[in-house]
């Protein structure tokens, strides 16, 4: 018991190395998962990757067939007194092993794509970064001041609310072609999505979040003589910094979310267009390298902007501690 306890440490040692240990193991076990479906051929492997063609005339090595079949083919050429086809359980095409991806992923930020039409990983990448940081920006340049004023002033916020609560429940990709009508078919379209799915949801949010500033705060201000536009400025705004901080790290993940349904919009493009593509082609494993680094992006930025944000708002307690 003593060599555990040396080992863990006490009081905050041990909660940091709790909180390590279970977000280590909330990737690990998906990933257990993974590989024991893709490498542990009893668990689940219901194809056939064919090595030997043997007498059969339509198989070809490379080739996936479903087991049955298979064995329907070895049965007819042992009656035929054919040279057998060999082969070993596989899994279907769209699930390739974590080594599959893994190699894709390194080769799509190394290596020029295989086909001259798709554009390479970190240039689609780069494209929907772009649109993301645009249609947020311009969001967050409405929504915010928007949400502040309406949670600050009732009268605001009755005025506002109720249109904004309407439109919210309208869904962003139903605009799609509105969008393209008035801004072209390039970005412009999809910026706009990217603002309408996120634009009507900060405002109410942030509203929200003003109105839990505490009462008393705004009373001893006004005490103090501080007048309406003051009171904004210096009161209202400073005292939920910590909280707005927050509502917009959480908001950003909306934007990504919107991302694959905003670029299908007008001209296909950016990390979407990636995608397609090697879907067309049936190069899975770069669909899956390539989904889990707008994955990865998100999760990064998210993590970057909480410890930012625990340096910015050190008195706040309610920061997470990731």
């Amino acid at each position: 018991m003593s060599t555990i306890t040396q080992w863990l440490g006490s009081g905050a040692d041990v909660e940091a190395r709790r909180r390590m240990l279970l977000g280590l193991g909330s990737f690990l076990l998906p990933l257990l998962v993974w590989c024991l479906v893709s490498y542990v051929p009893f668990v689940w492997h219901p194809k056939m990757y064919v090595t030997a063609p043997g007498g059969v005339d339509f198989f070809q090595v490379g080739m996936l067939v479903d087991k049955p079949m298979f064995r329907e083919e070895v049965a007819d050429m042992q009656k035929a007194h054919q040279p057998l086809p060999e082969g070993y359980a596989a899994n279907p095409i769209y699930l390739p092993a974590p080594g599959a991806v893994a190699e894709a992923f390194y080769n799509g930020f190394v290596n020029p794509p295989q086909t001259s039409d798709v554009p390479s990983m970190p240039a689609s990448l780069w494209h929907s970064i772009q649109v993301i940081f645009w249609g947020f920006l311009i969001s967050s340049l409405i929504g915010v001041p928007l949400g502040i004023l309406s949670g600050t002033y009732s009268a605001v916020g009755r005025l506002n609310e109720p249109f904004v609560e309407f439109f919210r429940y309208l869904p962003a990709p139903a605009f799609g072609a509105l969008a393209v009508a008035v801004l072209g078919i390039y970005d412009g379209p999809k910026i706009a999505i990217i603002v309408i799915g996120t634009l009507f949801q900060q405002v109410l949010i942030i509203a929200n979040t003003t109105r839990k500033l505490e009462v008393t705060i705004i009373e001893a201000a006004r005490t103090l003589g501080t007048k309406r536009l003051g009171l904004l400025t210096r009161v209202v705004v400073p005292g939920i910094l910590p909280d707005l901080y927050r509502d917009q790290r959480i908001l950003l993940g909306w934007a990504w979310t919107y991302l694959i349904v905003a670029e299908l919009i007008g001209t296909s493009s950016g990390i979407t267009w990636f995608i397609t593509q090697q879907a067309r082609y049936q190069h899975f494993d770069n669909v899956y390298a390539a989904i889990m680094t707008i994955g990865i992006i998100g999760f990064g930025t998210d993590l970057v902007l909480g410890r930012l944000g625990r340096r910015l708002f050190p008195w706040d307690s309610s920061q997470d501690r990731r």
